[in-house]
């Protein structure tokens, strides 16, 4: 008989695998029953993230992407294929599905609208069906840019209670899918909780010119390549380590209907400028490589996100301050991308 070995409070036990479906795990010093969780996107910059998170927590996770990995517990999937998603979802008895998988992105969302489209909406629709048949509940990661060209403090009722404009497909897709996602709700009493991150980075995001900006200027800079920053840009950003940790304490703290904001900390709201000189001085280049141009054109100038719910709810506490996690980012990608000095 397979056994495993267990330590809590101080004794050590092995208990039969044969009787440990599910498990109660040790998370922060609280017993946490084991949860048999979906991540779609889970071989994507977030999704890895999310996906050993969850693990540490002793929770099962099987995570499907678009593309063949060699990760554990990994099946290739397309969300836009109803069929592929299907037999993920009947693998096993699902307690949650985090929903990530995406095209990500206001220009990528323009360039390839057809992608954009078809993952972000049927892939969306897709996993509400199953989730309404087998009766899982659902973590659906949207985005903050869902508040378009509101310029006031973005709360999570800011999208009931004042008319938007969302700037970008992708940001009017993210809304699409939160709003199917109340549909369900109201049709079939499906439960599901909604995310709006606000600018994740850090390591394991691998540049595309489609990225967010802090992988474009490290990688930039890296390369001795130019790129641009635009003023009057004020944004707050939050290391993937924090986001994760956040969205993984959702398990434990599920609210049907909820909708959370996550993002960094208030204090650290910084002009773009500002985080362009910190890549450039972990880099070791001057400035020669930027050219400063006015406001970008059809993008909020000033996102501050109230991200006060998930710290009443869900523990959210960043703790890697930007300059940290751009350090960290900086050496991750100089690593991947093997560039010396």
């Amino acid at each position: 008989m397979n056994e495993s070995l267990y330590r809590f409070r101080g004794r050590t036990t092995y208990i039969p695998q044969s009787v440990r479906a599910p498990q109660a795990q040790v998370n922060g010093g609280k017993l946490v029953e084991t949860k048999r969780i979906l991540v779609t996107g889970g071989a994507g910059f977030i999704g890895r993230h999310l996906v050993r998170e969850l693990r540490s927590r002793g929770h099962e996770v099987l995570s499907v992407d678009l593309y063949n990995s060699d990760l554990d517990d990994f099946r290739r999937c397309d969300v836009r294929e109803f069929r592929q998603l299907e037999e993920a979802c009947q693998k096993r008895t699902l307690d949650y599905a985090y929903h990530l998988a995406a095209e990500y992105g206001r220009w990528n969302g323009e360039d390839f609208y057809e992608n954009l489209w078809r993952t972000n909406v049927v892939g969306t629709k897709n996993l509400i069906r199953l989730q309404e048949r087998l009766g899982f509940r659902l973590v659906l990661f949207s985005s903050a840019e869902v508040y378009g060209d509101y310029n006031g403090l973005m709360r999570e009722d800011v999208m009931d209670l004042t008319e938007i404009k969302q700037l970008n497909d992708y940001a009017i897709s993210k809304w699409v899918c939160e709003l199917m996602s109340l549909n369900s709700a109201d049709q079939f009493s499906t439960q599901t909780v909604r995310v709006r991150p606000v600018n994740c980075y850090g390591p394991g995001e691998h540049f595309t010119p489609y990225r967010g900006f802090i992988p474009k200027f490290i990688y930039s800079a890296l390369h001795n390549k130019p790129y641009t920053v635009y003023a009057g840009h004020k944004r707050i950003i939050d290391y993937v380590e924090d986001t994760c940790r956040t969205v993984a304490n959702i398990v434990e703290n599920f609210t049907p209907g909820e909708v959370y904001n996550v993002g960094g900390r208030p204090e650290w709201e910084s002009d773009i400028k500002d985080y362009s000189d910190m890549v450039l001085r972990f880099v070791g280049r001057d400035d020669a490589l930027v050219t400063y141009k006015d406001a970008e054109p059809f993008t909020t100038h000033v996102k501050r996100v109230d991200c006060s719910k998930a710290v009443r709810d869900l523990g959210h506490n960043p703790r890697v301050a930007p300059e940290e996690g751009i350090r960290r980012t900086v050496e991750w990608m100089r690593k991947v991308y093997q560039v010396v000095g």
